[in-house]
């Protein structure tokens, strides 16, 4: 639907997001418009495209999709539009001097001959050039916008790439619309491709091939996990990519790809088994790991400590008697400056970390706790009785120029004697390397994790590496403690990681299943489980059960078991506000998951001001608010953010969340979905990382045959990096010097 009007009044506008709310008028009424939309003053016409509905709130309003701004015509809606605040010194006195002065005639006035402005009292030549200044920089906007629009950009996406490029915007896209994929967050290649078809450029251009190259690199670590891929699996994904002949493509990727190693955009490493080609910053990243990490393994300061006694006094206070492997595992980390501690649930990893800590403190050494994400570092902090942070809050994470940067780096270092890392596993090589850079030589590093569940979702395979490696002396704890013993969730895990199906017993127990054949079917047994059966039975909440789910799709998938899980824990409500978003609702009371790192978005906690939300972080929306469409944000670690509009594409409901998002997690209960998936996907590590999120409670929904091939499937997904040859490659440099 398209109406149009004039902008009678500016309720609301976000400067940041663009999103507004105006009150828009023609001959015969008056209608309230809302959405993202670009600067709008009072006094300018508007053409909307969009539609309406009712607000419960609110009332009747227009949702804009599409806004197209037309300067205002007539003397008082002129007049209206320079006293609306734009304009640096035009109160309502001179507005109307200078539309009596030059009537319709004014905006070409201000465009061409804005000198002219002087012979108004009060206008001095430089606020003339001013006013010119403003106005040229405003019709720059809305052409940039508009021009945008034609080429099917949305206006958000539009107001993005404005923000990025200003004035520059049209000349940038004309000139080379695959910048989008480099400069914007949210444009991939499809979206470049189709602006640069409609622009006429060549489907065999260099920009569009050096693009293609580009997308795949950052393809590969988005979605699974890779630091490189080999040049002839990369010349296979560029021609599926392209669509031209093969012969072509790849003369042009060769071309393509030595352009982007010259200019440094890409390195290309020579191998004997392959020739690897990845982003130069993630080569550099490695190397830096490999560097630190054998610099700390090589150069631990002698504390000359007999633990024996130290180990007795714990066991003493604490009223344990550890396992052989746990006081070796003890020994290691003390004796060690790098050191791997790894094993499943119940083996005892928290009792190992706490006897650490115990021998560290009695020798007054500074001790520093974290893990990579807020829920992991929350729970390391319950089990310990000690402070841990994320690793990003113990960097101190800060924004200068508007870039993110960690106070503790490699000039500024952290004032640790010893750092006890937790769910390393969930590490990806950024934050790692970022971690490792900020380390003194000399400091202990303890990397506590499970090295058979899931690797981190960012890119690299950190743990598993350094593991591979050989070189860093681990401590692999097998032995399950009787507590463990006595639970069906801990015995069945170990059971699946050794390939044996998990033992069922459905009465008096921690570990259930339920025998399901079909989606709709499993659909409906986990909504009744998690909305009924379950709270009824273990006296909880419903946002105490995690729903896990291996796939996004499907009936029983993430997506579509999110809705109903709405519908059936948090309906709609005349209490409870609600915006809606794409094809979903975001509603007071929802459980949400942050699902990209945004190391700019502010947050509270109690008195504390930071910045930065991080891929996985779980929280419920405590607040709607309709005038200026936010979600208000609690996370975990009581953290508490703002999202505008812009950002909703950051979160999602999280009554089910994928396994792999439920990595360092740990719920209270856990309800697993097994149906369907590809082989790759239906896989033992999945399983066995799907059943140690759960600390109470484990129920299995699906069939019994899905989850025998899932225990027989031993099928790990290879993650192409180069760290643990990198790490070879340094220890013989550095025992070498």
């Amino acid at each position: 639907m398209l109406i149009s009007g004039t902008v009678e009044k500016v309720i609301f506008r976000n400067s940041e997001n663009g999103y507004s709310v105006l009150i828009v008028s023609d001959a015969s009424h008056s209608v309230t418009a809302v959405g993202v939309m670009p600067q709008i003053t009072e006094g300018e016409t508007l053409e909307l495209e969009g539609d309406y509905s009712v607000n419960q709130k609110f009332g009747e309003q227009f949702n804009v999709k599409k806004a197209t701004v037309c300067l205002p015509t007539g003397l008082d809606s002129i007049a209206k539009y320079l006293s609306s605040g734009l304009f640096k010194g035009i109160g309502e006195v001179t507005a109307d001097a200078i539309v009596d002065e030059f009537g319709e005639d004014t905006f070409d006035i201000i465009e061409k001959k804005p000198i002219k402005l002087k012979s108004i009292r009060g206008v001095s030549a430089k606020k003339a050039m001013d006013i010119h200044e403003t106005f040229i920089s405003l019709k720059d906007m809305q052409n940039a916008i508009l021009g945008l629009q034609k080429l099917d950009i949305t206006l958000n996406m539009a107001l993005k790439i404005y923000k990025i490029y200003g004035r520059a915007t049209l000349d940038t896209i004309n000139s080379n619309p695959y910048r989008l994929i480099e400069d914007i967050d949210g444009v991939g290649f499809a979206t470049a491709d189709k602006i640069a078809g409609g622009l006429g450029i060549a489907v065999d251009s260099e920009f569009r091939v050096r693009a293609g190259i580009i997308h795949l690199l950052k393809n590969i670590a988005s979605e699974k996990g890779h630091t490189y891929l080999p040049k002839e699996e990369l010349l296979n994904k560029a021609f599926d990519l392209l669509g031209l002949e093969y012969d072509v493509v790849t003369d042009l990727c060769e071309m393509a790809i030595t352009t982007l190693e010259v200019t440094g955009i890409v390195a290309v490493i020579e191998r004997d088994i392959d020739t690897a080609v990845m982003f130069s910053k993630v080569y550099l990243t490695e190397r830096n790991i490999a560097n630190k990490l054998v610099s700390l393994s090589l150069n631990c300061s002698d504390l000359h400590m007999d633990i024996e006694g130290d180990i007795a006094e714990y066991e003493r206070i604490s009223g344990i008697v550890m396992h052989e492997g746990q006081r070796n595992a003890v020994k290691n980390a003390v004796n060690n400056g790098v050191n791997i501690i790894t094993g499943g649930p119940g083996t005892g990893k928290t009792t190992i970390i706490k006897c650490i800590l115990s021998i560290f403190k009695s020798r007054h050494l500074e001790v520093s706790l974290c893990a990579p994400t807020g829920r992991a570092s929350k729970r390391l902090s319950e089990s310990t009785g000690e402070e841990a942070k994320t690793i990003h809050r113990l960097l101190d994470l800060d924004f200068k120029n508007g870039k993110g940067n960690f106070t503790f780096n490699s000039d500024t270092k952290l004032q640790a004697d010893v750092i006890i890392v937790d769910e390393v596993s969930m590490c990806d090589e950024y934050v790692f390397n970022a971690l490792l850079s900020a380390i003194n030589r000399g400091c202990r590093l303890i990397l506590v994790g499970d090295k058979d569940q899931l690797p981190s979702v960012g890119a690299g395979n950190v743990l598993g590496d350094i593991i591979g490696f050989g070189d860093i002396p681990i401590s692999e704890l097998t032995y399950i403690y009787r507590q463990g013993q006595e639970s069906l969730i801990i015995a069945n895990a170990h059971r699946i990681n050794n390939g044996d199906m998990p033992i069922i017993r459905n009465k008096d127990s921690d570990f259930l299943f339920s025998e399901v054949d079909n989606q709709s079917a499993v659909l409906d047994t986990v909504v009744n489980m998690v909305a009924k059966r379950i709270p009824n039975y273990l006296n909880i909440n419903p946002s105490a059960i995690q729903v896990l789910c291996p796939m996004k799709k499907q009936l029983s998938g993430v997506n579509n078991m999110n809705k109903e899980l709405q519908r059936a824990i948090n309906p709609e409500s005349k209490t409870k506000a609600e915006l809606r978003f794409m094809d979903g609702i975001f509603r007071e009371g929802d459980k949400v998951i942050h699902i990209v790192n945004n190391y700019d978005l502010d947050w509270l906690r109690g008195s504390e001001v930071g910045q930065g939300v991080f891929n996985g972080d779980i929280g419920f929306i405590r607040k709607v608010n309709h005038v200026d469409n936010t979600l208000t944000i609690e996370f975990d670690d009581e953290r508490v953010a703002t999202y505008s509009r812009d950002i909703f594409e950051q979160i999602k409901l999280a009554y089910a969340i994928t396994v792999h998002k439920s990595q360092g997690c740990e719920f209270d209960v856990v309800v697993i979905v097994l149906m369907g998936g590809m082989p790759t996907l239906m896989t033992r590590n999945l399983l066995y990382t799907a059943v140690t999120r759960a600390k109470s409670m484990s129920v299995i929904v699906g069939s019994s045959g899905n989850m025998s091939h899932m225990v027989s499937n031993n099928f790990t997904a290879k993650r192409y990096t180069l760290l643990k040859e990198m790490l070879a490659e340094e220890m013989s440099r550095q025992c070498a010097e």
